[in-house]
């Protein structure tokens, strides 16, 4: 057990040397992101404000997947679009508005919404001057307003902000919930978002948005995001935490119990026709009963039985009787060490009991004999 540990062992700190000589050998290249993509460090990116509002504690999230997977319940969801790449088909159209209508909320930032949930817009002249924008409380902002673009707001919309060449941002009442358009997408680029005023904007559309009051979605679905579900989206965390250590746990449980994996395993007999392990099974039964005399007797006999077929010597002749015969067959035990073995044995085979430490001098002994014997 103690050695397929250190094995282990040394298998996975190979494993982990090859995984970082390769990491650290590998060049590293600048990946490339679209624009208002959530996972962008880069300055055209809004990950700032993602990572903003997860650190404030909000419960935010990507949404990759098609408007027919969103909630159809009243959840009270934010879903934040940042410049869409592409006006979503109609049937699309209809399952955001049904996730309003449901009661929750849309944020749409984009420079020309027209197209989208039946916004009006119009096209002002372009200046990029910095301007003051206000909001409904009459609070101003300093902003760099990077659109040419101002909204055409309808009966019982709400005017959230606005500057003196029109409406920015505005909300509609729709079923249980609600829409909130804006033409200033680029305030929440990584770059602009700490420009002027452009974050308390944000984060004032936010707020009427219902973002204190229930969990955020970033659709990255309109920005070419999967369409496919993964297991990370469908199931909680803390399911698939479990689900992962069930798997180890019963991988190791089947690996303590013996279970092999792979193909068939031919069995032991019809490979191995002839084994000593009835042989080892038995002595070693001898030896844990303590049955050392019956052994040697074993021994002994077997040992004699070499004789005869050998050399023709009679098993019915006891050990003393061979003396002569052996003398001069055998080449490595000399006359006068087969004599002391001759009267020993005659004094061992009388005693009722052996000890251990004689039990093991003269199974040497025989071992002498039987290799002789079989080597010749």
């Amino acid at each position: 057990m103690k050695s397929t540990i250190k094995a282990w062992i040394w298998l996975l700190g190979l494993l982990g040397l090859f995984i970082g000589i390769g990491v650290f050998l590998s060049p590293e290249e600048l990946k490339e992101y679209p624009a208002y993509v959530s996972e962008s460090p880069s300055p055209t990116g809004v990950k700032a404000l993602y990572t903003y509002l997860d650190s404030e504690g909000e419960s935010v999230r990507r949404w990759t997947f098609s408007p027919d997977r969103l909630s159809k319940k009243e959840s009270g969801q934010l879903l934040i679009m940042a410049e869409p790449f592409s006006i979503p088909e109609e049937k699309d159209m209809e399952k955001y508005e049904d996730f309003i209508r449901r009661g929750n909320t849309i944020l749409l930032f984009k420079d020309n919404p027209k197209g989208m949930f039946h916004t009006k817009t119009e096209v002002i002249g372009n200046d990029s001057t910095p301007i003051r924008i206000r909001d409904r409380e009459g609070n101003t902002y300093k902003a760099d307003m990077l659109s040419n673009v101002r909204l055409k707001e309808g009966d019982g919309d709400t005017i959230l902000l606005d500057d003196e060449a029109g409406t920015i941002a505005y909300k509609s009442e729709i079923g249980k919930g609600q829409l909130i358009v804006s033409t200033t997408p680029a305030w929440m680029m990584n770059g602009n978002i700490l420009e002027k005023d452009h974050l308390s904007m944000i984060l004032l559309l936010l707020k009427n948005g219902g973002a204190e009051e229930g969990p955020i979605l970033m659709d990255e679905y309109l920005h070419g995001g999967e369409s496919q579900a993964s297991l990370s989206t469908l199931y909680p965390q803390w399911l698939l935490l479990i689900l992962l250590q069930l798997i180890i746990f019963t991988l190791l449980g089947l690996w303590m119990k013996g279970k092999r994996f792979g193909g068939i395993l031919v069995p032991r007999e019809e490979m191995v026709r002839f084994s000593d392990e009835r042989i080892k099974a038995l002595s070693a039964w001898y030896l844990k009963g303590k049955q050392y005399k019956a052994s040697l007797l074993i021994q002994s006999d077997y040992v004699r039985l070499l004789f005869q077929e050998r050399w023709g010597l009679p098993v019915s002749k006891e050990w003393v009787d061979l003396k002569e015969p052996l003398v001069r067959r055998l080449h490595t035990v000399s006359e006068k060490e087969l004599d002391s073995f001759l009267t020993e044995m005659k004094s061992m085979l009388r005693k009722e009991r052996i000890s251990k430490q004689e039990y093991v001098l003269w199974s040497k002994r025989f071992e002498l004999f039987r290799k002789e014997v079989e080597d010749r």
